[in-house]
């Protein structure tokens, strides 16, 4: 890896937008849906 290929990673975060940044990436991060996709809940073991 070089400088710029450096400095690109660590702009790229930087200049996404800022739902990209913010969106969850895994089940754990969605929050105020317990209901529907807690841990045990059917939609919780059907997507894992």
């Amino acid at each position: 890896m070089d400088l710029f290929e450096y400095m690109r990673e660590q702009t790229k975060e930087q200049e996404s937008p800022l739902a990209s940044r913010l969106r969850p990436t895994t089940l754990e991060e969605v929050v105020g849906q317990e209901h529907i996709i807690g841990k045990g809940k059917l939609l919780y073991r059907a997507i894992k």
